[in-house]
Protein backbone atom coordinates (compact mmCIF):
# COMPACT_ATOMS: atom_id res chain seq x y z
CA UNK A 1 0.00 0.00 0.00
CA UNK A 2 1.07 3.65 -1.15
CA UNK A 3 2.59 5.56 2.18
CA UNK A 4 -0.16 7.79 3.73
CA UNK A 5 0.77 11.48 3.28
CA UNK A 6 -2.19 12.72 5.50
CA UNK A 7 -2.65 11.02 9.30
CA UNK A 8 -6.23 11.38 10.42
CA UNK A 9 -7.49 10.02 13.81
CA UNK A 10 -10.32 10.39 15.90
CA UNK A 11 -14.60 9.47 15.62
CA UNK A 12 -15.51 7.19 12.24
CA UNK A 13 -19.30 6.22 13.34
CA UNK A 14 -22.90 5.92 11.48
CA UNK A 15 -24.71 8.85 10.76
CA UNK A 16 -28.14 7.80 11.27
CA UNK A 17 -29.95 10.64 8.43
CA UNK A 18 -33.76 10.95 9.17
CA UNK A 19 -35.20 9.79 6.06
CA UNK A 20 -37.85 13.12 6.78
CA UNK A 21 -37.33 16.64 7.58
CA UNK A 22 -38.21 18.81 10.53
CA UNK A 23 -38.52 17.88 14.03
CA UNK A 24 -37.45 14.42 15.56
CA UNK A 25 -40.65 13.95 16.27
CA UNK A 26 -41.97 13.43 13.44
CA UNK A 27 -39.67 11.33 12.18
CA UNK A 28 -40.84 7.66 10.96
CA UNK A 29 -37.55 5.98 9.66
CA UNK A 30 -33.57 6.62 9.43
CA UNK A 31 -31.04 5.65 6.65
CA UNK A 32 -27.25 4.84 8.23
CA UNK A 33 -24.58 6.70 6.77
CA UNK A 34 -20.76 6.17 7.10
CA UNK A 35 -19.57 9.31 8.78
CA UNK A 36 -17.01 11.07 11.82
CA UNK A 37 -14.99 14.07 10.51
CA UNK A 38 -11.45 12.52 10.23
CA UNK A 39 -12.46 9.29 8.92
CA UNK A 40 -14.63 11.29 6.21
CA UNK A 41 -11.49 13.57 6.14
CA UNK A 42 -9.26 10.76 4.88
CA UNK A 43 -11.50 9.07 2.55
CA UNK A 44 -12.10 12.35 0.52
CA UNK A 45 -8.84 13.32 0.31
CA UNK A 46 -7.95 9.44 -1.34
CA UNK A 47 -11.13 10.33 -3.65
CA UNK A 48 -8.83 13.32 -4.48
CA UNK A 49 -5.80 11.42 -5.09
CA UNK A 50 -3.54 11.77 -1.62
CA UNK A 51 -2.62 8.59 0.60
CA UNK A 52 -4.26 8.77 3.51
CA UNK A 53 -4.45 6.29 6.70
CA UNK A 54 -6.79 6.57 9.60
CA UNK A 55 -6.33 5.83 13.30
CA UNK A 56 -9.50 5.65 15.34
CA UNK A 57 -11.23 2.75 17.62
CA UNK A 58 -14.46 1.00 15.87
CA UNK A 59 -16.47 -1.32 18.00
CA UNK A 60 -16.23 -5.02 17.14
CA UNK A 61 -19.92 -5.15 15.85
CA UNK A 62 -21.24 -5.39 12.54
CA UNK A 63 -21.20 -1.94 12.30
CA UNK A 64 -17.52 -1.66 12.87
CA UNK A 65 -16.92 -4.19 10.42
CA UNK A 66 -18.34 -2.24 7.95
CA UNK A 67 -16.70 0.51 8.50
CA UNK A 68 -13.86 -0.85 8.13
CA UNK A 69 -14.49 -2.99 4.97
CA UNK A 70 -15.59 0.66 3.38
CA UNK A 71 -12.25 2.56 4.55
CA UNK A 72 -10.06 -0.47 2.98
CA UNK A 73 -12.47 -0.54 -0.45
CA UNK A 74 -12.08 3.55 -0.49
CA UNK A 75 -8.38 2.92 -0.50
CA UNK A 76 -7.63 4.64 2.81
CA UNK A 77 -5.14 2.85 4.91
CA UNK A 78 -6.27 1.18 8.09
CA UNK A 79 -3.46 -0.21 9.98
CA UNK A 80 -4.27 2.68 12.71
CA UNK A 81 -7.50 1.24 13.06
CA UNK A 82 -8.59 -0.43 16.89
CA UNK A 83 -11.33 -2.51 17.66
CA UNK A 84 -12.99 -2.45 21.45
CA UNK A 85 -14.12 -5.74 22.67
CA UNK A 86 -17.38 -4.62 24.07
CA UNK A 87 -18.10 -0.76 22.99
CA UNK A 88 -20.37 -0.69 20.64
CA UNK A 89 -19.62 1.74 17.07
CA UNK A 90 -20.90 4.98 18.13
CA UNK A 91 -24.58 5.75 15.92
CA UNK A 92 -25.71 9.28 16.10
CA UNK A 93 -29.49 10.43 14.94
CA UNK A 94 -29.13 13.41 12.43
CA UNK A 95 -32.22 15.31 11.66
CA UNK A 96 -32.72 16.62 7.75
CA UNK A 97 -33.66 20.19 8.50
CA UNK A 98 -35.81 21.67 5.43
CA UNK A 99 -32.92 23.91 3.93
CA UNK A 100 -30.85 21.09 3.79
CA UNK A 101 -28.65 21.76 7.00
CA UNK A 102 -28.94 19.21 9.78
CA UNK A 103 -29.20 18.65 13.25
CA UNK A 104 -27.45 16.80 16.00
CA UNK A 105 -30.26 14.49 18.22
CA UNK A 106 -28.70 11.84 20.05
CA UNK A 107 -26.92 9.04 20.29
CA UNK A 108 -28.39 5.37 19.47
CA UNK A 109 -27.60 2.71 22.41
CA UNK A 110 -25.33 4.39 25.02
CA UNK A 111 -24.34 7.63 26.39
CA UNK A 112 -21.36 9.94 25.49
CA UNK A 113 -18.59 8.07 26.52
CA UNK A 114 -19.67 4.41 25.61
CA UNK A 115 -18.98 4.13 22.84
CA UNK A 116 -15.67 2.63 21.10
CA UNK A 117 -14.13 5.38 19.59
CA UNK A 118 -13.91 6.98 23.26
CA UNK A 119 -11.11 4.23 23.93
CA UNK A 120 -8.36 4.55 21.62
CA UNK A 121 -4.94 3.25 23.13
CA UNK A 122 -2.07 5.97 22.62
CA UNK A 123 -0.02 2.74 23.31
CA UNK A 124 -1.10 1.09 20.16
CA UNK A 125 -0.48 4.22 17.73
CA UNK A 126 1.13 2.94 14.77
CA UNK A 127 4.55 5.03 14.76
CA UNK A 128 5.12 4.09 11.18
CA UNK A 129 2.57 6.07 9.78
CA UNK A 130 3.89 8.73 11.49
CA UNK A 131 7.27 8.41 9.49
CA UNK A 132 5.89 8.91 6.31
CA UNK A 133 3.28 11.16 6.34
CA UNK A 134 3.51 15.07 6.06
CA UNK A 135 -0.04 16.28 8.14
CA UNK A 136 -1.78 15.34 11.14
CA UNK A 137 -5.60 15.92 10.90
CA UNK A 138 -7.41 16.38 13.80
CA UNK A 139 -10.68 17.03 15.44
CA UNK A 140 -11.62 18.76 18.85
CA UNK A 141 -14.59 15.63 19.78
CA UNK A 142 -12.13 12.80 20.68
CA UNK A 143 -10.46 15.48 23.94
CA UNK A 144 -13.38 14.85 25.44
CA UNK A 145 -12.64 11.36 26.51
CA UNK A 146 -9.32 10.40 28.70
CA UNK A 147 -8.12 7.70 27.01
CA UNK A 148 -8.80 9.01 23.24
CA UNK A 149 -7.32 12.20 24.78
CA UNK A 150 -4.05 10.45 25.84
CA UNK A 151 -4.15 9.00 22.30
CA UNK A 152 -4.38 12.55 21.00
CA UNK A 153 -1.36 13.59 22.74
CA UNK A 154 0.92 10.47 21.77
CA UNK A 155 -0.06 11.49 18.20
CA UNK A 156 0.79 15.01 18.70
CA UNK A 157 4.36 13.86 20.30
CA UNK A 158 4.98 11.56 17.27
CA UNK A 159 3.80 14.19 14.84
CA UNK A 160 6.33 16.64 16.46
CA UNK A 161 8.96 14.91 16.60
CA UNK A 162 8.67 13.85 12.76
CA UNK A 163 7.97 16.97 11.78
CA UNK A 164 4.14 16.92 11.02
CA UNK A 165 2.04 19.82 10.33
CA UNK A 166 -0.81 19.90 12.68
CA UNK A 167 -4.61 20.57 10.83
CA UNK A 168 -7.12 21.08 13.47
CA UNK A 169 -11.41 20.81 12.86
CA UNK A 170 -12.55 22.45 15.35
CA UNK A 171 -15.47 21.13 15.17
CA UNK A 172 -17.31 22.09 18.41
CA UNK A 173 -20.52 19.27 19.13
CA UNK A 174 -21.51 20.03 22.83
CA UNK A 175 -23.72 16.51 22.48
CA UNK A 176 -20.01 14.49 22.24
CA UNK A 177 -19.10 16.13 25.96
CA UNK A 178 -20.16 14.18 29.18
CA UNK A 179 -18.63 17.64 30.63
CA UNK A 180 -19.09 20.53 27.91
CA UNK A 181 -17.92 22.90 30.77
CA UNK A 182 -14.70 21.44 30.31
CA UNK A 183 -14.40 21.69 25.98
CA UNK A 184 -13.28 25.14 25.45
CA UNK A 185 -10.09 25.46 28.03
CA UNK A 186 -8.86 21.98 26.19
CA UNK A 187 -9.35 22.85 22.82
CA UNK A 188 -7.78 26.53 23.53
CA UNK A 189 -4.89 24.81 24.62
CA UNK A 190 -4.75 22.25 21.52
CA UNK A 191 -5.26 24.98 19.14
CA UNK A 192 -1.97 26.06 20.77
CA UNK A 193 0.31 23.10 19.16
CA UNK A 194 -1.44 23.87 15.41
CA UNK A 195 -0.13 24.73 12.11
CA UNK A 196 -3.34 24.97 10.30
CA UNK A 197 -7.19 25.32 11.69
CA UNK A 198 -10.62 25.49 10.69
CA UNK A 199 -13.11 26.91 12.74
CA UNK A 200 -17.08 27.89 11.52
CA UNK A 201 -18.19 31.45 13.01
CA UNK A 202 -19.72 30.52 15.40
CA UNK A 203 -16.89 28.42 16.45
CA UNK A 204 -14.55 31.41 16.06
CA UNK A 205 -17.01 33.79 17.72
CA UNK A 206 -16.76 30.99 21.30
CA UNK A 207 -13.22 30.55 21.16
CA UNK A 208 -11.96 34.01 19.96
CA UNK A 209 -14.60 36.51 20.38
CA UNK A 210 -13.87 37.26 16.99
CA UNK A 211 -14.59 35.89 13.22
CA UNK A 212 -11.77 37.67 12.02
CA UNK A 213 -9.25 35.26 10.46
CA UNK A 214 -6.18 37.43 10.44
CA UNK A 215 -6.71 38.69 14.46
CA UNK A 216 -7.09 34.53 15.55
CA UNK A 217 -3.54 34.10 13.85
CA UNK A 218 -1.91 36.83 14.84
CA UNK A 219 -3.44 36.11 18.70
CA UNK A 220 -1.88 32.02 18.07
CA UNK A 221 1.50 33.71 16.87
CA UNK A 222 3.35 31.13 14.75
CA UNK A 223 0.41 29.40 13.11
CA UNK A 224 0.80 29.29 9.71
CA UNK A 225 -3.29 28.88 8.55
CA UNK A 226 -6.75 29.98 9.67
CA UNK A 227 -9.95 29.46 7.85
CA UNK A 228 -13.32 30.21 9.09
CA UNK A 229 -16.45 28.95 7.52
CA UNK A 230 -20.09 30.09 7.06
CA UNK A 231 -21.35 27.50 5.21
CA UNK A 232 -23.66 29.45 2.12
CA UNK A 233 -22.06 32.41 2.99
CA UNK A 234 -19.01 31.72 2.12
CA UNK A 235 -15.19 31.23 3.94
CA UNK A 236 -12.77 34.03 5.24
CA UNK A 237 -9.19 32.99 5.70
CA UNK A 238 -5.59 34.00 6.87
CA UNK A 239 -2.87 31.87 5.06
CA UNK A 240 0.90 32.54 4.91
CA UNK A 241 -0.34 36.85 5.60
CA UNK A 242 -2.98 36.60 2.99
CA UNK A 243 -6.37 37.45 3.66
CA UNK A 244 -9.24 37.39 1.97
CA UNK A 245 -12.95 35.96 1.52
CA UNK A 246 -14.60 33.27 -1.14
CA UNK A 247 -18.12 32.80 -1.57
CA UNK A 248 -19.54 29.78 -1.21
CA UNK A 249 -20.78 28.00 -5.00
CA UNK A 250 -24.81 28.03 -5.32
CA UNK A 251 -25.67 24.44 -5.33
CA UNK A 252 -28.53 22.61 -4.94
CA UNK A 253 -28.35 21.09 -1.13
CA UNK A 254 -29.62 17.67 -0.45
CA UNK A 255 -27.40 16.88 2.85
CA UNK A 256 -25.03 19.28 4.48
CA UNK A 257 -23.09 16.46 6.44
CA UNK A 258 -19.66 16.11 5.86
CA UNK A 259 -19.21 19.50 3.57
CA UNK A 260 -17.06 20.78 6.17
CA UNK A 261 -15.21 17.96 6.41
CA UNK A 262 -14.80 17.84 2.17
CA UNK A 263 -13.28 21.64 2.81
CA UNK A 264 -11.00 20.25 5.08
CA UNK A 265 -9.55 17.89 3.00
CA UNK A 266 -9.77 19.87 -0.58
CA UNK A 267 -7.51 22.39 2.05
CA UNK A 268 -4.64 19.15 2.67
CA UNK A 269 -5.11 18.01 -0.97
CA UNK A 270 -4.24 21.35 -2.38
CA UNK A 271 -1.16 21.67 0.01
CA UNK A 272 0.14 18.77 -0.48
CA UNK A 273 -0.02 19.18 -3.91
CA UNK A 274 1.40 22.86 -4.34
CA UNK A 275 3.52 22.78 -1.05
CA UNK A 276 3.45 25.22 1.97
CA UNK A 277 5.39 28.13 0.02
CA UNK A 278 3.02 28.44 -2.62
CA UNK A 279 0.81 30.24 0.37
CA UNK A 280 2.74 33.20 -0.02
CA UNK A 281 1.70 34.62 -3.25
CA UNK A 282 -2.21 35.94 -2.62
CA UNK A 283 -3.72 34.59 -5.82
CA UNK A 284 -2.36 30.73 -5.43
CA UNK A 285 -3.93 31.43 -1.73
CA UNK A 286 -7.50 32.10 -2.80
CA UNK A 287 -7.49 29.71 -5.69
CA UNK A 288 -6.59 27.00 -2.66
CA UNK A 289 -9.07 28.16 -0.77
CA UNK A 290 -11.85 28.02 -3.88
CA UNK A 291 -10.76 24.54 -4.47
CA UNK A 292 -11.59 23.45 -1.14
CA UNK A 293 -14.88 25.83 -1.43
CA UNK A 294 -16.03 23.45 -4.03
CA UNK A 295 -14.69 20.47 -2.78
CA UNK A 296 -17.36 21.27 0.12
CA UNK A 297 -20.16 22.24 -1.99
CA UNK A 298 -20.28 19.13 -4.21
CA UNK A 299 -20.19 16.60 -1.27
CA UNK A 300 -23.48 18.90 0.04
CA UNK A 301 -25.41 17.28 -3.39
CA UNK A 302 -26.10 13.93 -2.72
CA UNK A 303 -26.74 12.04 1.16
CA UNK A 304 -24.06 10.58 3.11
CA UNK A 305 -20.64 12.63 3.78
CA UNK A 306 -18.49 9.84 2.58
CA UNK A 307 -20.80 8.73 -0.37
CA UNK A 308 -21.60 12.02 -2.27
CA UNK A 309 -17.07 12.30 -1.93
CA UNK A 310 -16.06 14.36 -5.28
CA UNK A 311 -13.18 13.03 -7.49
CA UNK A 312 -10.66 15.55 -8.35
CA UNK A 313 -11.83 14.72 -12.05
CA UNK A 314 -15.36 15.81 -10.68
CA UNK A 315 -14.05 18.97 -8.89
CA UNK A 316 -11.89 20.10 -12.02
CA UNK A 317 -15.14 20.14 -13.89
CA UNK A 318 -17.03 22.01 -11.66
CA UNK A 319 -14.23 24.30 -11.27
CA UNK A 320 -14.04 24.94 -15.18
CA UNK A 321 -18.30 25.91 -15.15
CA UNK A 322 -17.52 28.76 -12.50
CA UNK A 323 -14.35 30.80 -13.77
CA UNK A 324 -15.29 33.69 -11.84
CA UNK A 325 -14.49 32.17 -8.30
CA UNK A 326 -11.44 30.93 -9.68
Amino acid sequence: MVKPQVIGLGEMLWDCLSDQSGPQQRVQSWTRYPGGAPANVVCALVRLGTPAAFIGCIGTDELGDALVALLQQVGVNTTGIQRHATAPTRQIEVLRLPNGDRQFAGFRGGHAADFADAGLQASELPVELFDAAEYLVLGTLELAYPTTRRAIGRALDLAEQRYLKIFVDVNWRPMFWPQPDLAKPMIQELVKQVDFLKLTTEEAQWLFDTTDPGVIAHRLGTIEGVLVTAGERGCTYFLSENQGFVPAFQVEVADATGAGDGFVAGILHQLIQRGIAALSHADTARAIVTYASAVGALTTTRNGAIAAQPTAAEVTAFLDLHPAFG
